[in-house]
């Protein structure tokens, strides 16, 4: 698992770019019937002995071919390859391909840990107090700023069993889902909290709001997110959350323009979460808002997202090398539950488009915050549940 130090060091890497959203004058019903049409996804690519023998020159050689089949089926798995069974041959991978490494969009949180920073290589979650968690359908993403691409890679899988990667196609999910219930959805927005914190109901107005302007200031800015303290929007007395801005649940690919399922709702709706194996503190528990309301997603809702997305869901099981390319934009990924002991790890890209891209670098000062964060989480016991009641 050791870096190549001949190679320069990317740990002043691109910041995570800001969100593309193009989510205005969709007609519904079209987009379901376009996105009907689009291939399956994950494409599936087997090495064969000449293909390993090339190396990291196979990549540079079908580069152009390999960059138009991820476009058009939004994911590769790339299968029974020996270059990328350590973290030299996994950046030679990308680099092959000319991916321009990127922070994770939650990097300034805490919740992400390098594997090789120099390599610009994150773990997964494979951290033992969270390996009883599933992780529902996401995109790697906030309404602030999305990663474009990214190359998931498994350097052992679990080996007490369990861990597999899950992917689903954003259109076909899309396509799938209830037209009344994607309408209602798509015209009333939603809103993502994304942590809790609870403080005594009884305690006075004024008390309240000095607490939720303290947050405020000094907390939601590490997040690099556009974030609104709300207090119990989730119904429960004294409970404060951060909460994001609104945003669509379907957004156009901004290359291929056509209209996805674009959002973390499937991971992140507490009524979902509430009824799958979990293993998240109620700080971090998220919950999913109807934007113009504020009141969680129903349950009735919150099934069809579930009925539709897992619908599409195609869990792969992975070997050492396998790689899973991702269009960020749109595929969505997730993970199953595992035992013993795991080893997956991530690349998040960039635009090759400079305007896309935009100037900013990774802020270093930003990461005494992250790597406190990751301790805290990794002196959890490592049979941690949450308590949920």
């Amino acid at each position: 698992m050791a870096s190549d130090t001949t190679k320069p060091d990317l740990s002043e890497m691109w910041e995570c770019p800001l969100t593309r959203w193009d989510p205005e004058g969709i007609n519904v019903v079209e987009a379901q019937r376009e996105c009907k049409k689009q291939p399956s996804c994950p494409l599936e690519i087997r090495a064969s002995d000449s293909d390993n023998a090339k190396g990291a020159e196979y990549f540079v050689q079908n580069r152009e071919n390999i960059q138009k089949e991820l476009l058009k089926h939004g994911a590769i798995w790339f299968r029974g390859f020996d270059l990328m069974k350590g973290v030299k041959g996994h950046r030679s991978f990308y680099e092959a391909l000319a991916l321009d490494p990127c922070l994770d969009p939650l990097h300034s949180s805490g919740l992400r840990k390098f594997a090789s920073e120099r390599d610009a290589l994150y773990e997964e979650v494979n951290k033992p107090s969270l390996r009883g968690h599933y992780i529902g359908l996401h995109s790697e993403s906030t309404a602030k700023r999305t990663a474009a691409y990214a190359a998931f890679v498994c350097f052992q899988k679990a080996t007490e069993g369990g861990g597999r990667f899950l992917v689903a196609d954003g259109a076909a999910i899309l396509a799938e889902m209830d037209t009344k219930i994607l309408q209602k959805l798509y015209d009333r927005k939603i809103r993502i909290s994304v942590s809790n914190l609870d403080i005594p109901p009884s305690l006075p107005g004024f008390m309240k709001d000095g607490i939720k302007d303290a947050v405020s200031v000094a907390v939601a800015p590490k997040f690099d997110m556009d974030l609104e303290m709300i207090y119990e929007s989730d119904g429960k007395p004294g409970r404060l959350q951060a909460v994001e801005t609104a945003e669509s649940p379907i957004n156009r690919h901004p290359v291929t323009g056509l209209p996805v399922w674009f959002n973390n709702a499937h991971n992140h709706a507490r009524k979902l979460r509430d009824r799958r194996p979990c293993g998240v503190p109620e700080v971090g528990m998220t919950e999913v808002f109807y934007a113009d309301t504020m009141e969680p997603l129903s349950l009735e809702d919150c099934n069809e997202i579930k009925r539709a997305s897992e619908k599409h869901i195609t869990a792969l099981s992975m070997e050492p090398g396998d790689v899973l390319l991702v269009d960020n934009y749109r595929a969505l990924h997730g993970r199953d539950v595992f035992g013993g002991d795991r080893f997956h790890a991530v690349s998040w890209f960039t635009w090759n488009n400079e305007e896309w891209r935009g100037d900013e670098r990774r802020i270093l000062e930003k990461n005494a915050f992250n790597k406190a964060i990751n301790q805290m989480m990794d002196w959890l016991p490592k049979d941690f549940e949450s308590d949920q009641s």
